[in-house]
């Protein structure tokens, strides 16, 4: 679907087909995409492009990038959730990260190390002996099957050690419940993560201690799309869902074939390091003006989306789809040396593109207020309500179109003021009718 809106010159990729978004070109300027990608089977470079940058940005500290909107974001907060059939290659994240967090593991081996000791000198004591204080210990990418306690202690431990990032890969988005106390609980520490805010609550740990620590996570989540929808049925128009970066592959056809992945060999592991070094070594505040200026341009083309489809939950799902694709454009800004190139606009448009797709596959009829299978979740979702009209209408005809959208017939004119507005139609005083434009 091709939208010109006045002042840019702009293709919009149609969120409303089954068929995804297909991933712009890796040139040069994305080179550590394509490095990563590399290594993954051709079938799901697309669906896990998104989530590399959970893991990458995790390496980063004492940074801060100002949004258009002049506050200044740390590039942490970074939820996103990959959802696909079973079997259907998720797994091959958790390779992708191992390699991106290996100084992550090296860091958590001589912390787990530390305790180990510790809990060897407690043993040894006598009981009327006075024990040693437990050891100040943070891990960088603890177990999945964290508690709450254990969770809130460790990012006591980070907020300690430099206000370092937790990074968590969850290969079941029940872990969930677990880490943040129990499924009422998870609404309330998502928002805490992603806006970076205290855990909420002074609370005990499991060695009785309370602490509020900011919450600087990046996090992962694998699900089905049926366990998705039934994990957040409750939580789609609270703020949870617009939170977390959502990235679906459909089923795939059965052509018998094993896909190929890559062998993270030590020459990859070399390339990778000198990008964790960048992102290690990244300190300070940052204004990426080329990168605010696409931010803005993403939303007056979802606005004017927003407007064609008449569709406020997109609008409302649009906001922080942005925000999430402007960081990980944050991170590739430093990956890039710092550098900011068309290339880099294009995939970090695609980014949210993909993210509002992938969540209109799956949530699409649940979002109209319904609640039926996946099936019928890809055929609901945001309409361009022009293709269900012929080139030349009435308002008449809007208006019962409508209705079988469930829309109420009152919001007719102004949708008709909307789509004039926009530049989409134009009206013939002589006869009364609208017609579509090249637009």
């Amino acid at each position: 679907m091709q939208i010109h809106l006045k002042g840019y010159n702009t293709m919009i990729y149609d969120i409303t087909k089954p068929i995804a978004p297909a991933m712009p070109k890796l040139g040069k300027d994305l080179a550590i995409v394509k490095l990563l990608l590399s290594q993954v089977s051709k079938d799901m470079q697309e669906i896990l492009a998104p989530l590399l940058f959970d893991s990458l940005a995790s390496h980063i500290s004492g940074t801060a990038f100002m949004y258009p909107d002049l506050t200044w974001k740390e590039i942490c907060g970074l939820i996103t959730a990959v959802s696909t059939v079973s079997a259907g290659g998720k797994g091959q994240l958790q390779r992708l990260v191992e390699a991106i967090m290996r100084v992550a593991r090296q860091h958590d081996e001589m912390e787990l190390q530390k305790l180990v000791e510790w809990q060897k000198i407690i043993k040894s004591k006598a009981a009327n002996k006075e024990k040693p204080v437990r050891p100040d210990v943070s891990f960088w990418i603890p177990p999945s099957d964290i508690t709450n306690a254990a969770f809130i202690q460790n990012a006591m431990a980070c907020e300690k050690d430099g206000e370092h990032t937790q990074y968590y890969n969850l290969p079941e988005v029940e872990m969930a419940d677990r880490m943040c106390g129990g499924h009422r609980q998870v609404t309330q520490t998502i928002r805490n993560i992603y806006d970076i805010q205290k855990a909420g609550a002074l609370r005990a740990t499991a060695d009785g201690v309370t602490g509020n620590p900011t919450l600087r996570v990046n996090m992962n989540i694998s699900c089905t799309p049926g366990e998705a929808r039934k994990f957040f049925k409750n939580d789609l128009f609270n703020g949870t869902l617009g939170r977390i970066a959502f990235s679906y592959k459909a089923r795939g056809n059965r052509d018998g074939k094993i896909p190929r992945q890559g062998k993270y060999d030590e020459d990859f592991l070399a390339q990778l390091d000198e990008y964790i070094v960048r992102l290690q070594a990244c300190k300070g505040r940052f204004i990426v003006k080329p990168l605010n200026k696409l931010a803005d341009k993403m939303a007056a083309d979802m606005a004017a989306l927003a407007d064609l489809t008449d569709d406020d939950t997109l609008w409302d799902l649009s906001k922080r789809a942005i925000v999430n694709a402007w960081k990980k454009g944050c991170v590739l800004y430093i990956l890039n040396g710092q550098t900011w190139t068309k290339a880099m606009s294009e995939f970090v448009e695609w980014l949210m593109y993909y993210d509002l797709w992938s969540k209109n596959q799956i949530f699409g009829d649940m979002l109209k207020d319904g609640d039926t299978c996946v099936v019928e979740a890809q055929k609901s979702g945001p309409k361009n309500m022009l293709e269900n009209l012929p080139d030349t209408f009435n308002e008449a005809q809007l208006e019962a179109l409508r209705a079988t959208m469930d829309k109420p017939k009152e919001g007719t004119k102004r949708q008709l003021r909307v789509w004039m507005s926009r530049g989409f139609i134009t009206y013939s005083a002589q006869t009364g009718l609208y017609t579509k434009t090249k637009k």
